[in-house]
């Protein structure tokens, strides 16, 4: 199954905040994907997005307690825009990925890499029976 390698807290934030905007510099395909929560977030990522999250009303956890190097969820990409302006989640000049449909799973260690990859099914089919 495709996969994409999001850093925290935002990948937490696609499944559990209703994060509905993914910020590329890219255009995606539609359909389901998983979200790989990445290994690396520094501490000033962190509290960057934070900040951010606050002020728009969401409390996120503690870095060390969020999932790192691992799948934590499936998501659906329902649409891809290129915007100039910033709104909601989406950040200006970027492709703004619509996400609908989040879906936690059991986690399922895995390295990420860049751009989509696959993950294979064999690992997905248990993970994905939540």
């Amino acid at each position: 199954m495709k996969a994409l390698s999001v850093r925290q807290p935002w990948a937490w934030a696609i499944i559990y905040a209703l994060k509905n905007v993914e910020n590329r510099g890219w255009p995606n395909y539609h359909g389901d994907i998983l979200i790989h929560a990445a290994k690396t977030c520094t501490k000033k990522e962190y509290q960057l997005a934070r900040e951010f999250c606050q002020g728009i009303g969401i409390v996120i956890p503690e870095l060390i307690s969020l999932r790192r190097g691992q799948v934590i969820g499936i998501v659906t990409i329902v649409d891809c825009q290129f915007s100039q302006v910033a709104s909601g989640w989406g950040m200006p000049l970027q492709y703004h990925w619509e996400l609908a449909n989040p879906r936690e799973v059991t986690p399922i260690p895995y390295i990420g890499q860049l751009g989509i990859f696959e993950v294979p099914d064999e690992l997905v089919r248990s993970a994905i029976a939540l």
